[in-house]
């Protein structure tokens, strides 16, 4: 019997997530300003709504806010992704949804690491949105049998985090002792590299095909590219964020600002342009740069029932044939005016979105409610009980991303001045044969919670309803 002290998946995950934005922090000094910025902005919106201060804290979700946090990495084969995947499994991190960027000009196609269980999430919400190189969409055959050769010859996890991996796989967990080493290595898979493990001639072919090719072809490994904060007020952090010395894209990626948050809005800077060293044809290092890292900020909603995620696609469409945002930003004022227009059609109360069907929530009990006021007939439809004041529900917080979105940081922060053009072509089938194992439906999952909580609430007035 193995009697050996695990720690747990949950603490890993924290520890992990904290040693991931120290080390950031110290690589991209404007993600700490970020991160400063995003507290302040928090802190005043709280003091000026004490009722959603109250509501976090009677939902046990206040602690999280200064905890959640986000990153991105790209892979380039399919063994890569398959060994996160494992690695995260470790850290207790899933993969959620299937995301096609192609359609959006983007070569890859993603899925979302991260914690399923509210009890896991509470304690730490990390995520990581995790991308694979699609080089099928790269057209010259040379080149793509170029790229596909320098991938498969690299290792990205040290040789100590795979022999920790299969420890951990084989015996059931890691000691603290094996936790901390854990994390310090897997951490070397996200460290930056400012030395090419290609020529500046290649690095330059894989330029012009895409930069987000060259960005996962031409390291030793694939290095974290941006961390991202949650803030409770995006609209505050983008009208700050110049007075701190950083220059935030024109437009805010998602729906508009809205009294009840919907799905993920999300703003950024500009991808730093970074010294890098490239190899020349005599084999000598020779200065060049290399545009990937940037800091991000995102303010999260309700996640969206398929009707009302329906309703936010054709809503986002309508606004983007009015006015499509330009790269550059020139058309910003435009774009959020016909955008905010759009979305006048999807109701912005949270009883008519939940009447409605257009998102998800949670139910709970009101305990000051007596009660012996209650019918059996009352105590076992969910509705009459919301209506006496017996039950109440709060918003599901979305947990998960949104293609377009992603696509249009990935753009404006690589410095995009034109979208290059790719045939959508989602392949889900493929992405999960490439990761080992097939993702979570983030709709079944969301519909999975919120009917619990119902579940929840009726087994506590049952015995009433026996008694009646």
């Amino acid at each position: 019997m193995n009697s050996t002290i695990f720690v747990s998946t949950d603490a890993i995950r924290a520890s992990f997530s904290s040693a991931m934005s120290s080390m950031y922090r110290t690589e991209v000094p404007a993600y700490g300003t970020l991160l400063s910025l995003v507290s302040k902005v928090n802190a005043q919106t709280l003091a000026a709504s004490p009722e959603l201060r109250h509501r976090l804290e009677q939902t046990d979700t206040l602690d999280r806010i200064s905890e959640e946090r986000h990153g991105a990495i790209r892979v380039g084969t399919a063994a890569e992704l398959a060994m996160l995947r494992r690695v995260f499994a470790i850290v207790g991190m899933h993969p959620v949804g299937y995301y096609d960027l192609s359609e959006a000009g983007v070569p890859v196609h993603s899925t979302a690491f991260r914690p399923v269980g509210d009890a896991a999430l509470k304690i730490n919400p990390f995520r990581v949105f995790t991308s694979l190189l699609r080089l099928d969409l790269v057209a010259d055959p040379e080149l793509r049998n170029e790229a596909r050769n320098i991938l498969e010859t690299r290792q990205i996890f040290t040789t100590k985090a795979i022999s920790l991996i299969e420890k951990a796989e084989t015996e059931g967990g890691l000691n603290a002792e094996d936790a901390a080493l854990f994390v310090q290595e897997i951490l070397e898979t996200f460290r930056w590299h400012d030395h090419a493990s290609v020529s500046i001639e290649l690095y330059s072919r894989l330029h012009d095909a895409h930069r987000l090719i060259a960005d996962v072809v031409s390291f030793k490994g694939p290095h974290i590219n941006h961390l991202t904060p949650r803030t409770l007020d995006i609209d505050a952090v983008q009208e700050l964020m110049p007075a701190h010395g950083i220059s935030p894209k024109a437009v805010i990626e998602g729906p508009p600002t809205r009294a009840c948050p919907i799905l993920l809005r999300q703003t950024s800077f500009k991808a730093l342009e970074e010294n890098v060293s490239f190899r020349n044809a005599l084999g000598e290092w020779e200065a060049g740069s290399h545009t990937a890292r940037f800091g991000e900020i995102e303010q999260r909603g309700i996640a969206l029932t398929p009707k009302g995620r329906a309703l936010y696609d054709q809503l986002l469409a309508e606004s983007r044939k009015t006015v499509r945002p330009a790269a550059d930003g020139s058309n910003a004022e435009a774009y959020i005016a016909a955008l905010t227009d759009a979305f006048m059609a999807f109701p912005d109360d949270w009883n008519s979105i939940r009447r409605q069907g257009l998102g998800y929530f949670r139910y709970s009990v009101v305990d000051c409610l007596p009660q012996n006021t209650l019918s059996a007939r009352e105590a076992s439809n969910i509705e009459t009980l919301l209506a006496m004041g017996a039950v109440q529900f709060d918003p599901i917080v979305y947990e998960d991303f949104l293609p377009v979105s992603a696509a249009g940081i990935f753009q404006s922060n690589l410095g995009d001045d034109t979208s290059q053009k790719f045939a959508a072509s989602p392949s889900q089938r493929e992405f999960e044969d490439c990761l080992g194992a097939p993702v979570l439906d983030e709709f079944a999952h969301y519909v999975s919670l919120e009917r619990a909580s119902i579940d929840a609430c009726l087994r506590h007035f049952k015995p009433i309803a026996l008694a009646s």
